[in-house]
């Protein structure tokens, strides 16, 4: 979208996120004694000392997993499913390549990773959550889908060098400060394997007159940075091939790049 930015106080309200027995979204999630702030709605990632079984981490975390899938249905209109099918179209996994998805959540794009690489691939996820991979882990246990779930933060991987051939990061790298994406895209690219691949989806920073209604703003209350910014990062990190775009869904960009073989 292009056109003038809107003046601040031109803000329309903020959509409420409600349950289906109409109690606020937000109303039902569990208090955080030691939480500084509530960022998202939809999201709902805070800014807190981690709790013991969480991994260690300066990037947001979401501390309400049971909601997390509900919410994110009802903020995207219904659309998160055609949005994760998209991101492992553009990932284009291979059966039998071995796959990583960094910021997993409760494994939603995971699952469609192991449909495509195939049930004897080795698929993983990690989030530093630990609610989130609990969520994740029951998941995949019913399905019987035999993904390694680990809780762990992407700037510490828990993993050998050269041990993937496509990591995947899907609505993710926002939640990470500035200075920390750099470390994250470093270890990324160390457990990638020569030729390896990485795919980035996250939400464009919103711009011109509609800014204010864009998916970005309602979830986050405004983004500085998004994933039309994160090209020369990932380049910076020792990245080849690297390369940016749309995706069906306006809010939505990718970025890719490759390990050289």
């Amino acid at each position: 979208m292009r056109g003038r930015r809107c003046q601040a106080n031109s803000r329309p309200p903020r959509p409420t996120v409600s349950t289906p027995d109409g109690t606020p979204f937000m109303d039902r999630l569990p208090q955080q004694t030691t939480c500084l702030s509530v960022q998202s709605p939809m999201l709902g990632h805070h800014s807190h000392a981690a709790a013991a079984a969480d991994a260690s981490t300066r990037g947001h975390l979401i501390h309400w997993a049971r909601f997390y899938d509900r919410c994110v249905f009802l903020c995207t209109l219904g659309r998160a499913g055609a949005m994760r099918e998209e991101a492992a179209d553009l990932a284009a996994i291979r059966p039998g390549e071995s796959v990583l998805e960094v910021g997993c959540g409760t494994g939603e794009l995971t699952r469609r990773a192991r449909e495509r690489a195939g049930s004897g691939a080795v698929v993983c996820g990690i989030d530093p959550s630990a609610e989130m991979i609990g969520v994740a882990r029951a998941k995949s246990a019913r399905a019987g889908l035999g993904i390694d779930y680990r809780i762990a933060a992407i700037e510490a991987l828990p993993f050998a060098d050269a041990s993937f051939d496509v990591v995947l990061s899907s609505m993710m790298m926002h939640h990470l400060p500035e200075d920390l994406k750099p470390l994250g895209l470093a270890e990324v690219r160390r457990v990638l394997k020569p030729g390896g691949r990485l795919l980035i989806v996250d939400m464009k920073r919103p711009s011109g007159r509609l800014a204010w209604f864009s998916l970005p703003l309602i979830m986050h209350h405004g983004m500085t940075h998004g994933v039309q910014d994160l090209a020369p990062v990932v380049a910076a990190a020792g990245f080849a091939s690297v390369e940016s775009g749309d995706t069906r869904f306006r809010s939505l960009g990718f970025v890719s790049g490759r390990v050289a073989a």
